[in-house]
């Protein structure tokens, strides 16, 4: 069995130790040399060209990714050409373009915030109108860790977005401004034969638009896994994924629970799984693309917290503070991408488990903060 992922990121990265203990063999097509999925790297070149894709594609089982920006027309091509590509590009341009997305969650009767696209001025001052004056304005595309999203409480606010889009730019849709108390993500994974599982409900701590941390499962949340659990099935089986769907939500002041964001691969909020659940993300990714049964989803412990190093050290690597951070720490997973600092960048994450959130959350920040400049 051979899988291509294409993009050299940090989940192409770790995908290869479940690809290993599955004895499947992975091909990464990456972005540029020494990128963090290098040791599976088997080339390199333009992910947006179809005739590099389609080389790349020749003699593998099936084309998977690394991320969402693959452009339609390659993805198609590949279809076209015979290639197994999962997700295929149906479901994925769901997580290409909110405008659709939005579209789609409304006609699968997903909870939502309420929204609007936005074609011109006179699109965000109504909706303005409608919502006290305040609301969230987002690029459709091209948006990741906060960026291509911006609060607004008039149209000046997002005048320079307004004559991107008016000038051939992302497009831009606006949304409610939700009053969420916290933030969850829900991941399903889905075989191209219909098989679904999940994973308990997680709770992700966001800051400056980036996710921080993880607890897994989400506190006091189960009152909410049955509907949730409901809510990414009718999602999977509507969009037709296939692999890791990750549903990123908003649980409200009033208790209801409202779909945010979708990602069509493994995703920060699951990175947990490969210290906490008996199946990682990974391995599950691997095996739905594949269409091989799924594996259990259940915890292994009570309390699992992920703490993401955002940034990494001042100088030096992240294995300059090993000796350091694993003698003080041996009881904390750490997992590095092999990038370099850079401030706002995820270079690695910790994971700690255990029986009480707030004892191993102090476990999991103490670790990370061994890595902080």
């Amino acid at each position: 069995m051979i899988v291509g992922v294409v993009g050299g990121g940090q989940l192409a990265r770790m995908m290869i130790p479940a690809a290993v203990a599955l004895g499947v063999e992975l091909r990464v097509l990456a972005e540029g040399t020494g990128m963090s999925a290098s040791l599976a790297a088997t080339a390199v070149g333009d992910y947006r060209d179809a005739s590099v894709v389609l080389e790349f594609a020749k003699g593998v089982d099936v084309i998977t990714f690394d991320h969402e920006h693959v452009p339609q027309d390659v993805l198609r091509a590949l279809v076209e050409a015979g290639v197994a590509v999962h997700p295929g590009p149906e479901a994925l341009r769901f997580a290409q373009d909110k405008r659709e997305m939005r579209a789609k969650m409304a006609e699968l009767g997903a909870p939502q915030p309420d929204w609007a696209p936005v074609d011109g001025p006179e699109d965000l001052a109504r909706f303005l109108a409608d919502h006290g004056g305040v609301a969230v304005v987002k690029t459709a595309t091209g948006g990741y860790d906060g960026k291509g999203v911006r609060v607004v409480r008039s149209v000046d606010d997002a005048a320079d977005w307004l004559e991107g889009a008016a000038a051939g730019g992302p497009s831009l849709l606006v949304e409610e401004l939700v009053p969420f108390r916290r933030e969850l993500a829900q991941l399903i994974a889905r075989r191209p034969s219909g098989e679904a599982v999940v994973w308990p409900l997680v709770q992700t701590v966001q800051r400056d638009g980036i996710c921080v941390e993880v607890l897994a499962p989400a506190p006091h949340a189960a009152s909410i896994q049955p509907v949730v659990d409901d809510v990414a099935r009718t999602i999977a089986d509507g969009i037709g994924v296939t692999g890791v769907l990750a549903i990123e939500m908003f649980e409200t002041s009033d208790g209801r629970v409202l779909v945010n964001e979708l990602a069509m691969r493994p995703h920060n909020s699951g990175h947990w799984t490969i210290d906490g659940s008996v199946t990682s993300q990974f391995e599950q990714h691997l095996r739905a693309v594949l269409d091989l049964p799924l594996g259990s989803t259940a915890i292994l412990a009570p309390a699992n917290v992920m703490v993401n190093v955002i940034g990494g050290p001042a100088s030096g690597a992240m294995t300059d503070r090993y000796a350091s951070a694993l003698a003080a720490h041996p009881d904390v997973k750490v997992h590095s991408y092999a990038k370099s600092a850079r401030p706002g960048r995820k270079v690695g994450h910790v994971t700690a488990v255990g029986d009480d959130f707030d004892e191993v959350a102090y476990r999991a920040r103490a670790a990370a903060a061994c890595f902080d400049a």
